[in-house]
């Protein structure tokens, strides 16, 4: 579904990107914080600024874009690792898809799973203008399904989709990366959820309490957990 936000300004498109902060707790500093680290980070490329401005006027759920700070962080991990091939689970809107472009090597593919079809010619728009777009390639449908289609080794894998699958994509991607590889895992905090009493309904956090411990103890990986946004898990594959 697209929901379309009256266009009313760059404060008051600020003022609403506060409001959904505070109201989801997505964000573990305070916004004084988050601005002082933005403003000591590299800037937000101007195409993802548009694309960050663009989502929360016209898309429903914006915050489940990356955002400056995120991203930043997200294009730094790929210009380390310089990967060939990248894996996204979870496109949204191609915020973070292109992030993750910003370190790939020239011959490199970054393939990005989502389930909305009414997000693809968005993302497409975006993806098209960028440096990457002939090596960027969309797939819809399951990620289930989608996965154990691609016969590719992954240097670099984002996970950020829904959350009752994490482990089931962790078992299926693990076995197709390449030794040193790294896989980040998105909303591993669930707004701090996983700190507080787990409802008996409530699948989403069971399943991401389970995964935060498979991750710390699986032997293939060694990993960390990083307080950053919704929590961001880096594991590399040993």
């Amino acid at each position: 579904m697209v929901f379309l936000y009256p266009k009313k300004g760059a404060t008051i498109f600020r003022i609403f990107t506060l409001k959904i902060r505070r109201y989801y707790k997505m964000h573990f500093i305070s916004q004084e914080l988050e601005d002082y680290i933005e403003q000591h980070s590299e800037n937000e490329p101007e195409l993802l600024a548009k694309l960050n401005k663009e989502t929360y006027q016209k898309i429903l759920l914006p915050r489940m874009l990356s955002g400056h700070f995120q991203g930043r962080v997200l294009s730094m991990l790929s210009k380390l690792i310089r990967p060939v091939n990248i894996l996204e689970i979870g496109t949204y809107t191609g915020y973070a898809a292109l992030c993750l472009c910003e370190g790939m090597q020239e011959n490199g593919q970054l393939h990005t799973i989502d389930i909305k079809e009414e997000l693809v010619d968005f993302q497409r728009k975006y993806f098209d203008v960028s440096p990457w777009g002939k090596q960027i390639f969309q797939h819809l449908g399951e990620a289930v399904e989608i996965i154990p289609t691609l016969d590719v080794k992954f240097d670099l894998v984002f996970i950020d989709a829904d959350k009752e699958n994490y482990i089931n994509y962790w078992e299926m991607i693990v076995p197709k990366m390449n030794k040193g590889g790294i896989i980040l895992s998105d909303n591993v905090l669930w707004s701090g959820k996983i700190l507080e009493p787990v409802h008996p309904n409530d699948v989403s956090t069971k399943v991401l309490l389970e995964y935060n411990l498979l991750l710390k103890n699986d032997p293939r990986v060694e990993t960390v957990l990083l307080p950053i946004r919704d929590g961001l898990t880096v594991s590399r594959v040993l």
